[in-house]
């Protein structure tokens, strides 16, 4: 298991929803948003990562 930088969750790689390429590292994602949010900025969230600095909104 891994962690979705953008939400804090455990991720499955194996069931991801999504998946990006930064800086020589894949980050994994619960959803499809938390993908979207990621490649729009991603510096915001590879300094918090494993910590729940964004919610997903409804």
């Amino acid at each position: 298991m891994v962690i979705d930088p953008v939400c804090g969750m455990q991720v499955d790689p194996q069931t991801a929803a999504g998946s990006s390429e930064y800086m020589g590292k894949t980050y994994y994602f619960c959803s499809p948003g938390c993908k979207k949010d990621f490649d729009k900025e991603p510096e915001s969230y590879i300094h918090s990562e494993g910590h729940a600095g964004h919610l997903h909104q409804l």
